[in-house]
Parts: C-alpha cells; sequence; structure tokens
C-alpha cells in the first residue's frame, strides 16, 4: 500500500486494494498521529506515530500496515 499523508493533514484515511483493509489516521498537533486499522465499520488502534516530517510519517505508516498484515 502506499501512503501519501502530508505533516500537515489532521486526518487521512487508506484502503488497500489487495486486502480491502482500512487505515485511519488522526492528529491534533500535526506530530503526534494515531492510528486504527480495520474496515470501514469497525477498527482497532494499531499505534501511535510521532513524526518530524511527511517522509517520516508515511515510511512509519508503512511499517503499522506491514506489521498488522504480519500478525493477521
Amino acid at each position: 500500500m502506499k501512503f501519501d499523508m502530508d505533516i500537515s493533514d489532521n486526518f487521512a484515511s487508506f484502503i488497500d486494494k489487495d486486502t480491502g483493509v482500512s487505515v485511519f489516521v488522526d492528529s491534533f498537533d500535526n506530530k503526534e498521529f494515531e492510528v486504527r486499522i480495520g474496515t470501514i465499520n469497525e477498527s482497532e488502534p494499531a499505534g501511535k506515530i510521532i513524526a518530524e516530517s511527511t517522509k517520516e510519517l508515511n515510511a512509519k505508516l508503512l511499517e503499522i500496515f506491514e506489521n498488522y498484515k504480519g500478525e493477521k
């Protein structure tokens, strides 16, 4: 999955075309990002990211998603 969230975004959602898994990300301060993974109707906390740049944010999102896929 490709993540393209900008560090200045307060919210983003992504859907993996292969699995149908949804990833939801939100932030109130654009430094700490809460990540939830599941379906549109039901998701669970998957982690918290602290990022200083867009590149770092997207790399950490991919890492959380890959870990989630590995657990399933």
